[in-house]
């Protein structure tokens, strides 16, 4: 299936299917598409411009969360977008759509949720829109500045393949709620209160890093898009994958989703300082996980072997 070349490739996926074909059918109207966010030149500025839409009984469920977690869960989410392309955060628009029957003060706490999130990361609100809806529905845009934007595009065979923090937890807070238990506290935290990590982004692209998203379709899904963007393979060492303390199995780690930390690759010839200098700096790990090699697709090894790659979550 065609695309506009100026939009970068997506991995494999029905949902990604059906990107595509809206990218056949509107052709030249197609612009920037297929990053985190859209690249848009103004007056010789360069800004990041993304959306995200989080919605009731498909990214949570209310009963999980408070209100203003459910807002700052769902502006995290669009400001991650904006650091995995290095930019730095201005600010967010919000349409939110509420029941009739929710209280005024549900509507503020979701709203302050969304507040404190991107004052977090230097963003304010600017606006937004508010409907009546018979299930919660959040969209964010969010809107940076891209002095140097990082895009999915630029990795090459050689670099190493790394990744921010430690990952499974938000998956483990998910399947714990679907089977009708209370997740561990550290998974709970996890999966509510995403940290953007602006600033651990900003340090990486300025020590050269190569390309980069964030994680929010699952580890393996997302070296998928990394890989379809860059036009290579992505070889993981499942062995080298940084597993959170609250993930039940390592196989999480893998597949969780809206972990929102970074996957980047980096030139050959970085070494674990890199890896001791960013810990120092932001008190997370980054760890090297594979390589980028000649060829398509993601390669996944477990003690060597190559294994088969795990589903994770699919919109469609």
């Amino acid at each position: 299936m065609s695309q506009h070349p100026l939009s970068v490739p997506l991995g494999p996926g029905a949902e990604f299917d059906r990107i595509r074909g809206i990218w056949q059918r509107l052709g030249d109207g197609v612009r920037s598409a297929g990053d985190d966010c859209a690249i848009v030149e103004i007056d010789g500025a360069l800004l990041a411009i993304g959306t995200d839409l989080a919605l009731e009984d498909v990214h949570f469920s209310v009963g999980w969360m408070q209100p203003h977690e459910i807002g700052w869960r769902a502006a995290a989410a669009a400001l991650s977008d904006l650091a995995a392309m290095g930019a730095e955060p201005a600010g967010v628009l919000t349409s939110l759509g509420v029941s009739g029957e929710w209280p005024e003060e549900f509507v503020t706490d979701v709203m302050e949720g969304v507040g404190n999130a991107a004052s977090a990361v230097g963003a304010v609100l600017w606006g937004g829109d508010l409907v009546c809806s018979e299930r919660l529905v959040i969209d964010v845009v969010v809107v940076g500045r891209a002095h140097s934007p990082i895009r999915r595009v630029g990795a090459r065979p050689g670099d190493g393949l790394w990744v921010t923090g430690a990952l499974g937890a938000p998956q483990a807070a998910l399947e714990a709620w679907t089977a009708g238990r209370e997740p561990d506290a550290q998974a709970r935290q996890r999966f509510v209160r995403p940290i953007p990590r602006v600033r651990e982004a900003q340090w990486l692209g300025a020590r050269g890093t190569t390309a980069m998203l964030d994680v929010s379709d699952g580890l393996v899904g997302d070296a998928g898009h990394l890989a379809a963007a860059s036009g290579v393979r992505c070889s993981i060492d499942a062995d080298r994958v940084p597993v959170h303390p609250a993930a039940d199995t390592p196989a999480q780690a893998l597949v969780s989703g809206e972990e929102y930390e970074l996957l980047l690759t980096l030139p050959a010839a970085t070494d674990s300082a890199i890896a001791r200098a960013f810990e120092d700096a932001f008190g997370i790990p980054l760890t090297r996980i594979g390589s980028v090699e000649s060829g398509e697709g993601i390669a996944l090894l477990e003690g060597g072997v190559p294994v088969d790659i795990p589903a994770g979550f699919r919109h469609f």
